[in-house]
């Protein structure tokens, strides 16, 4: 498998630390909000990473944290008149419910911010010991970004350009204006944790540094996360990172691309800001999922209401495929017929494609092409005219799910929910068609469609394509 190396600008084969397992660290939520369709882009896409790993045969140990401590977590805390402890826990329960709609699996550690804290002074303090951070008056502790060489490799900037546009805020006593914080001394009113330098809290940097190297280890194989935080989240934990531990951070550096709204950046000030719960409730889960598969992880991605209707229409024509098909397999015959093996290896040849184009720096968007052409396929030559055996339609089946599966789509069974009212009512449909009484069946028809039913009328019979 080849990635794209942010570090490197180039794509790279996949050669992990230990042979057959990939530790993968991904930046998580600051958990103060609502996630936003702009926050489900990289739960999706590293959530399919480490799906089409696994699918591979690797054994994957992925660690996603949540932010349970910062300015935006505070704020929020003062504005509901509560503390930033029900506020963070308020909203990883809302993340997780996103999440689990998304079909989005559960992180095998999700570690959080306050979990880690005396882990996070040892790090500031061997930083520190090494003459890399420095401590103020006011209790802060500083990292000094011009004792780290290779300060700017992973966003391909130097240090004196970054420096350039760096300003040092009211109240902060640094040596340089691109030195960073590591830990903040403690301001009235906010929570704060005991230190070497006195009460106070960690910089935000330093969290995902001290839970990458607690949970994978000083060296890990892939480190993944949003565009936007290439610089100067990722460039931070580097310089702390490998000035700490002596060693590379990370093997391979992965970021996904930014997610417009009809075409213009998404922002509250525009109006055009939307959370994932919001779209959910209007247009389902899955639609969105779809959506941020549905291109090049790395490539930019527009959202409009046009687009998540494509999306959903998209989803009914994978999902009739497997429901047409689950028809066909109940009621076909057992026996392998001649022909059908050469139908197989068609099939399967676009498993070839699929896998091709996942490893190809995991393009989602040819291996769902390669989905719709294995659709297409089944379609054409498993049907009630061609009446294919049980053993050929059951493949097909697990063939179809299986790559479904990878890209964590088709996950919802379209037939919960569908009540007995609703199938005498498919029933009275049938004896009408069967009457030829068309305005009754259509009639029955629109009422279904009402309810949010779809039907469709096969040679074997009529079927339910979505409920």
């Amino acid at each position: 498998m080849k990635i794209y190396n942010t570090m490197t600008g180039k794509k790279e084969e996949l050669k992990t630390i230990n042979d057959g397992e990939v530790r993968i660290y991904a930046c998580g939520p600051t958990v103060y909000n609502y996630i936003h369709i702009g926050n489900a882009r990289p739960i999706c896409v590293f959530d399919i990473l480490r799906r089409y790993l696994e699918y591979r045969g690797y054994k994957v140990t992925y660690v996603q944290n949540f932010t349970d401590i910062d300015d935006k977590i505070i704020k929020r805390a003062n504005e509901e008149e509560s503390d930033y402890k029900t506020v963070s826990e308020k909203y990883i329960a809302e993340y997780k419910t996103d999440a689990k709609g998304l079909n989005v699996r559960d992180a095998d550690i999700h570690p959080k911010a306050t979990e880690n804290i005396g882990q996070m002074i040892k790090m500031i303090k061997t930083l520190e010991e090494k003459g890399y951070a420095y401590s103020t008056e006011y209790g802060d502790v500083y990292f000094r970004t011009n004792r780290f060489a290779e300060y700017g490799k992973l966003s391909h900037q130097p240090l004196e350009d970054l420096e350039a546009g760096a300003r040092i805020q009211i109240g902060e006593t640094k040596e340089n204006p691109m030195d960073f914080a590591l830990w903040k001394g403690a301001k009235p009113g906010e929570p704060s944790w005991p230190s070497p330098w006195g009460e106070g809290r960690p910089g935000w940097h330093i969290e995902c540094s001290t839970m990458a190297k607690r949970y994978l280890g000083d060296t890990i194989d892939i480190h993944c996360g949003g565009q936007d935080l290439i610089f100067p989240h990722h460039e931070n934990e580097i310089a702390q990172s490998e000035c700490c531990n002596g060693v590379p951070f990370a093997h391979y550096w992965m970021h996904n691309g930014y997610i417009n709204v009809d075409n213009k950046k998404m922002s509250k000030s525009l109006g055009n800001f939307f959370t994932v719960r919001d779209v959910a409730n209007e247009y389902g889960y899955e639609p969105i999922r779809y959506l941020m598969v549905s291109s090049h992880y790395r490539s930019p991605i527009n959202y409009s209401i046009d687009i998540i209707n494509q999306c959903r229409a998209a989803l009914d024509r994978l999902y009739n495929c497997r429901e047409d098909l689950r028809f066909l397999a109940e009621n076909a015959e057992s026996g392998e017929k001649v022909g059908e093996e050469d139908i197989r290896v068609k099939l399967l040849s676009h498993k070839d494609d699929f896998i091709e184009a996942m490893e190809d720096d995991l393009n989602t968007a040819d291996a769902i092409s390669a989905l719709f052409e294995l659709a297409r396929d089944i379609n054409s030559n498993l049907n009630p005219q061609t009446k294919p055996s049980k053993e050929l339609c059951e493949f097909a089946l697990g063939l179809y799910g299986e790559l479904a599966d990878v890209l964590g789509l088709l996950y919802v069974e379209k037939e919960k929910g569908i009540d007995e009212e609703v199938r005498e009512l498919i029933e009275l449909r049938s004896e009408a068609r069967k009457n030829k009484n068309w305005a009754e069946a259509d009639r029955i028809r629109d009422e279904l469609q009402s309810r949010g039913i779809t039907i469709k009328d096969t040679p074997n019979g009529t079927i339910i394509v979505t409920g």
